[in-house]
């Protein structure tokens, strides 16, 4: 009777910690910016295909699932990936009851829903979803198939290798350590021997012709970038900060109950335990040596997550050794993890907390900006003749204006960012990369620009490739999100044939007082300025967007013309500044400070803020 209450308990527990975590995740799809990977993924979608350059198909069909079946929202594009994530933890406790009871099978689901790179899939519309679902399938269908061979297990099997197959490249791995488990295990190869597999593996296989068969038409585009061109593949020391990340990531006392839970399930007899352990363990161990020779650059702290999944219906097993409290302090901090992932999200939903993070690393600027910059170059389109044509620099920004604007198919320029994520061969193949006419007359464009998407060193160079790509740039009107953290440029040509000599949005910096620094009611700001082809005529300082100086402009300083070694800015070496600041009006405490720069075209570009704190 008490084992029956306990079950009970676990049951009710499960529930409503799966209807709280989904209603959660429900509310922060619906308030959380799109994510520029989300907004390729719908421009996907929206000339569907079986592959793309960058995945398989599945990931652009559900997305455009979404929006077909709801609209042209963000949570409307996430919603088939919050539907698919809401399962995950019940194949969990149906995997774990079949294999070692209904008691056990509550934990692991309960596991699953706290275990923040599981628990908060859905969020957002990514392949991992999918490919999540897919490895729960095979794992499930190979335990299965250890038991004994039967239609119901290989029709999951063959439909959890499809759903890989299509879902992401990283599928390979969860095939290639499940197929190794299975040779290993007297069970498994018995199970190979059945023809009934073989039909299942081979639909698998099949699966996986339509991204062979793009790479085949494309030069082996995606392969190339997988496998060569985004990982060094030389030893590297960022692989010990992959793996403390994970320890973070999956909590420090479950990572370490995983470890044991792999290690006991390793040389248990049962070959359920085993195959679970090697499975896990093979998946997890193969990503964390990958982590020290592959990309470094972008994010991978999810790759492990299909190991996580097959070890958890080992853990409640393993937690049942340790004393009480060390199992309460385990699941207290996986209810902290979870928590802290999703207050992530929740912060991130956030405009002012966005704009409090402007000056820290970690601001989101992936999540940032992209309804403002929508809505400026709407108004500017109201403006500008009929048939005026919108091209973004770069595959997120239009992408993501694609989606504001219900237009998926805005140009973009040839930009680094392009090729460093995979898009380039994509956007040609949908004719997207914008080629300026070579006629007398062009229509009118509206170039959208992502200012603080190229590193500042870089910056100038980029501007004069502009040039280069779309002819001499007009005065730009600058759209500063989060105090210019995030930092949007808008060009108009009513002709964009025109020709000349390449003037450049301006380029700034305030030497002191240096950002974050603690000031007096007054002080002194210095530091230079410049625009290339027609010079500044003056500079402004600000605070919190209110004018409180006017600079005294054109004093030497030679050595911004000895870092910006191609910058034709007329008044070089005489592009220094300095100003005395009385904000005294101002309370104390954090302020913004910024400028405001007058080129001598009549051009005013209001360049990004930097934080300063006011202590009387």
């Amino acid at each position: 009777m008490r084992e029956r209450s306990d079950g009970q308990r676990s049951r009710n527990a499960l529930i409503a910690l799966w209807i709280a975590a989904t209603a959660i995740k429900c509310a922060l799809a619906v308030r959380l910016p799109l994510f520029v990977d989300e907004a390729f993924y719908w421009q996907e979608g929206q000339d569907l295909a079986w592959a793309y350059s960058d995945l398989p198909g599945l990931t652009a069909w559900l997305a455009r699932l979404g929006v077909e079946a709801c609209g042209q929202h963000a949570w409307a594009l996430r919603a088939p990936f919050l539907s698919i994530a809401a399962v995950l933890p019940w194949l969990i406790w149906k995997i774990t009851a079949r294999e070692f009871g209904e008691a056990r099978a509550w934990q692991a689901a309960g596991l699953a829903l706290l275990l923040p790179l599981a628990g908060t899939l859905g969020v957002l519309a990514l392949p991992d979803v999918p490919m999540a679902l897919a490895t729960l399938l095979c794992l499930d269908a190979g335990a299965r198939l250890l038991r004994s061979v039967d239609a119901k297990a290989t029709l999951e099997l063959a439909a959890g290798l499809a759903i890989g197959a299509l879902s992401h490249y990283r599928f390979i791995a969860v095939i290639g350590i499940g197929a190794i488990a299975l040779l290993y295990l007297p069970e498994g190869r018995r199970a190979l021997r059945d023809v009934r597999v073989w039909v299942a593996l081979m639909i698998g296989v099949l699966a996986w012709w339509p991204l062979l068969a793009w790479n085949l038409e494309n030069a082996d585009a995606g392969l190339r970038f997988q496998l060569l061109d985004r990982h060094p593949w030389k030893l590297h020391a960022d692989g010990l900060w992959f793996v403390l990340i994970q320890t973070l990531l999956v909590t420090p006392l479950l990572f370490l109950a995983m470890a044991i839970a792999a290690w006991r399930g390793a040389r248990d007899p049962s070959p359920a335990m085993r195959y679970f352990a090697l499975c896990g363990a093979g998946l997890v161990l193969g990503f964390f040596a990958l982590g020290f020779f592959a990309d470094n650059e972008r994010v991978s702290f999810h790759w492990p997550l299909p190991g996580y999944l097959a070890l958890l219906p080992l853990l409640p097993a393993a937690l049942q050794t340790w004393p009480r409290a060390w199992r309460t302090a385990a699941w207290g901090l996986l209810g902290v993890g979870l928590a802290a992932g999703l207050a992530y999200y929740a912060a991130v939903s956030s405009a002012s907390l966005r704009a409090r993070a402007a000056a820290e690393k970690s601001y989101p600027s992936n999540f940032a900006g992209w309804d403002e910059v929508a809505a400026s170059v709407r108004v500017k389109l109201a403006t500008m003749p009929p048939g005026t044509r919108v091209v973004a620099d770069n595959f997120k920004l239009g992408a993501e204006l694609g989606f504001q604007l219900g237009d998926a198919r805005i140009a973009v320029l040839d930009h680094p960012l392009n090729r460093r994520h995979g898009r380039a061969p994509q956007l040609r193949l949908w004719n997207l990369e914008y080629a300026r006419s070579g006629g007398s007359k062009s229509p009118p464009i509206l170039l959208a620009v992502g200012a603080s998407e190229v590193q500042y060193k870089h910056l100038l160079a980029h501007y004069h490739r502009l040039c280069e790509q779309v002819g001499p740039l007009p005065p730009p009107t600058a759209v500063n999100i989060d105090h210019g953290r995030q930092r949007f440029l808008l060009f108009e040509w009513a002709d964009s044939a025109s020709s000349g000599a390449c003037t450049t949005p301006a380029m700034a910096w305030i030497d002191a007082p240096v950002s974050g620094a603690s000031t007096g009611s007054r002080f002194d700001v210095a530091g230079w300025a410049f625009k290339d082809g027609v010079g500044l005529d003056r500079v402004e300082a600000t605070i919190d967007g209110v004018t409180v100086a006017q600079a005294e402009y054109g004093l030497s300083n030679p050595g911004a013309a000895a870092f910006w070694r191609i910058s034709t800015d007329p008044n070089h070496p005489r592009v220094g500044f300095k100003a005395s600041i009385d904000a005294s009006r101002f309370a104390d405490g954090r302020h913004w400070l910024g400028l405001r720069l007058h080129g001598r075209d009549g051009s005013v570009e209001v360049w990004r803020e930097q934080p300063i704190d006011i202590v009387r």
